[in-house]
């Protein structure tokens, strides 16, 4: 298949590798769309690319799949380097954003359009069994002479993934391929497509800018930005413990103070505010005194209360999202910042209203202090 070989380690998980990139840099002309990733992906993982538009995830995942070759460095699947091989020759499928299906086939010619493109010839009967299988695992069965223009967004979703999986690739890429669909059917997609991978044992990639679809579905995430990876870890690890105001703010939403830390201590630390406040939190990552820092607190770690010790704020906005109340307040000296309150917390006493006067509340070891340059990477 390819044209060089390499040793198939047992990555940081545990599991046997199936897919790496090695330095792997990519340039279209002066722009430099990624840069030295170094990257191993496990067998059965689901792995997602999380980052903004121009990041660089798309084109990672194109040199995964064969559609972009790198400029520098090495991709390699299943033991070997696979930089010159084509994509239809590589153990890998694609589910595009739009789902690239064929209108003018059924869902079955749509999903045995790859069985009939292999060298030698699969025999008819053994195509018609593997369709047949493939439509009942994305519980997509009496369908198979139904034209494309027929099925909804969702159903139409299951055919690109049935075409994919028919093929049993040992990786299977995602790209952005909820972001068409609603936001009732994107989540039940979600758990379709979590069920789907450990059903199979496929190895999957996904790559999207929702946090949420990234922090819901993967074992691992890759943050990405300007062509870098930032960091790297299991959702819990990025949304606990993120190495940078970067990361704190594109994974999950946060609350951020800056000041100049003041003391180096290991578990709970000082920094001294912009405004003169003294603010306590967790140290995240080695940092050292006088360094110009942030504070980073999630809004659901606040607590709003009418009596009691905490910052004096105003409530500016109120917004009921159902099961919990997210909450603008202000106060004089920090300005505006975040705070949610559990739908459970606030059956007692009432909510707070635009007006209403309130005392902001959390735990040190509920702040993060992060480096306020954003620009970590690991």
């Amino acid at each position: 298949m390819g044209n060089g070989e390499y040793a198939q380690d047992v990555g940081p998980t545990g599991r046997k590798i199936v897919a790496e990139l090695r330095n792997v840099s990519k340039r279209f002309g002066n722009v430099r769309a990624v840069s030295d990733l170094n990257l191993s992906i496990g067998e059965g993982e689901f792995l997602s690319f999380l980052g903004p538009s121009g990041c660089g995830k798309t084109t990672a995942l194109r040199m995964l799949a064969g559609f972009e070759r790198p400029t520098e460095g090495d991709v390699i699947l299943d033991g070997e380097m696979v930089n010159s091989v084509e994509p239809h020759h590589r153990p890998v499928n694609m589910v595009f954003q739009h789902y690239a299906l064929f209108p003018h086939m059924t869902v079955a010619q749509n999903i045995g359009y790859g069985l009939r493109q292999r060298r030698p010839r699969l025999p008819r009967a053994e195509i018609v069994e593997k369709v047949r299988k493939t439509l009942t695992v994305v519980q997509l069965d009496g369908f198979e002479n139904r034209r494309i223009w027929e099925m909804s967004g969702g159903q139409q979703q299951r055919v690109a993934l049935a075409r994919a999986i028919v093929n049993e690739p040992k990786l299977l890429l995602l790209d952005e391929p909820m972001a068409a669909l609603d936001r009732k059917l994107r989540k039940e997609m979600q758990i379709e497509l979590q069920d789907l991978q450990r059903q199979l044992g496929i190895t999957f990639v996904l790559v999207t800018h929702d946090q949420e679809e990234a922090l819901s579905m993967s074992d691992r995430i890759c943050v990405m930005r300007e062509g870098r990876i930032v960091q790297f870890g299991s959702p819990q690890e990025l949304y606990d413990r993120p190495n940078s105001r970067y990361v704190a703010d594109f994974v999950g939403t946060s609350n951020f103070f800056n000041g100049i830390l003041t003391d180096d201590k290991d578990t709970l630390a000082t920094v001294r505010l912009d405004n003169g406040m003294p603010m306590q939190g967790r140290p995240g990552g080695d940092l050292a005194k006088g360094q110009i820092v942030c504070i980073s607190v999630r809004p659901e770690q606040m607590k709003l209360n009418r009596v009691g010790d905490g910052l004096s704020v105003e409530v500016h906005n109120r917004i009921f999202l159902g099961e919990h109340t997210e909450y603008l307040v202000k106060h004089e000296s920090l300005g505006n910042f975040l705070v949610l309150s559990p739908r459970q917390y606030e059956q007692a006493d009432g909510p707070f209203n635009a007006g209403d006067r309130a005392l902001v509340s959390w735990e040190p070891s509920a702040a993060l202090i992060l480096d306020h340059n954003c620009n970590h990477e690991e």
